[in-house]
């Protein structure tokens, strides 16, 4: 089967496309060929070679979430799983090939009007965005500030915050026509990526979720109201500096909060159930997905010059 691994760190070229035997699902497996593979903020930050102290190696093939149809079960595994469509998660890799093994307990069914397309751009971004918003100790009412909102994590987020009843949802984005575009998403304000502008926008937030991290993130701080909290859910910008925690201390009286948030700190039956709820509320049209673009397998290396190009609005899809 074809596969996209990483031959070298840094930048979209280190990646190949590579031939592996097809895989066959042990005990307790399920193999699954796809249909639709997504291409997260997490793979490019893999590939930068920003996580190698974190144990990943050349040869790692990168992607998360898979979408496509049940092939084979391993030993143990109920047969009615086969010829079913399903959404899976792969881990930390191994999700950019044509053929996935996973743990049967990492599948999910897809509703037979989803497509694996808008599976791979909600299955992991709107549980993540729901399970943030409740780190963050949301309430209706309270003013939220998305930070990097362009991306499906984003993307989802501004939505549920939207949908939770946000006093005002402000995001920061990089062009007129992105916060545009999220507008009709449910953002209430557009700054752009230093947190600036925004006609009438809020002086202060009780909720930042922050999926950029990287060098500015301890400025974001100022923009907490009394009592606010920022919850950290990504590093696509890079991580913060070592004294971010500096910017904090320096506004003692005003009783911030900073956290991150994992997904992995989540039961799997909390995440089921919020994954089938969103899957039917896109469905129903009241979740809605953005697929940037469809894009060949091999590919990949595409897909990634335009995530580090700033391009992508939502989410890249590869399909096998």
């Amino acid at each position: 089967m074809k596969a996209v691994a990483i031959r070298t760190f840094g930048r979209p070229e280190g990646l190949a496309v590579i031939d592996l035997p097809s895989p066959a699902p042990a005990g307790g497996q399920v193999l699954i060929t796809t249909e639709a593979i997504g291409v997260g903020g997490v793979d490019a930050v893999i590939l930068s070679g920003a996580l190698a102290d974190y144990g990943f190696e050349e040869g790692h093939i990168l992607g998360s979430e898979v979408a496509g149809t049940v092939s084979a079960v391993g030993e143990g595994v109920d047969t009615s799983w086969l010829g079913r469509r399903v959404w899976a998660f792969t881990g930390m890799g191994g999700g950019y090939v044509e053929q996935a093994v996973v743990p049967v307990e990492a599948i999910h069914p897809l509703p037979a009007d989803l497509s694996a397309a808008d599976a791979v751009t909600l299955g992991s971004s709107g549980m993540v965005a729901h399970f943030a918003l409740a780190h963050a100790r949301f309430a209706p009412g309270e003013s939220v500030l998305v930070r990097g909102a362009a991306g499906s994590l984003g993307i989802m987020t501004v939505q549920l915050a939207a949908r939770g009843g946000a006093g005002a949802v402000a995001v920061t984005t990089s062009s007129a026509e992105r916060g545009a575009r999220l507008r009709e998403l449910g953002a209430t304000h557009v700054l752009d990526r230093a947190g600036a502008g925004g006609e009438d926008a809020p002086a202060g937030y009780d909720v930042i979720i922050d999926i950029v991290a990287g060098a500015d993130l301890p400025s974001f701080f100022a923009k907490l109201n009394p009592n606010g909290r920022m919850v950290a859910i990504g590093v696509v910008g890079g991580l913060p500096p070592a004294d971010f925690g500096g910017e904090m201390l320096a506004a003692f009286r005003k009783s911030m909060s900073f956290a991150t948030f994992s997904a992995d700190t989540v039961s799997e039956a909390d995440r089921r159930a919020v994954r089938a709820e969103q899957f039917a509320a896109a469905v129903r049209g009241e979740l809605r997905t953005v697929v940037h673009q469809l894009l060949p397998l091999e590919q990949a290396v595409l897909a990634h010059r335009k995530m580090d190009a700033g391009e992508v609005f939502g989410r890249i899809v590869l399909t096998p």
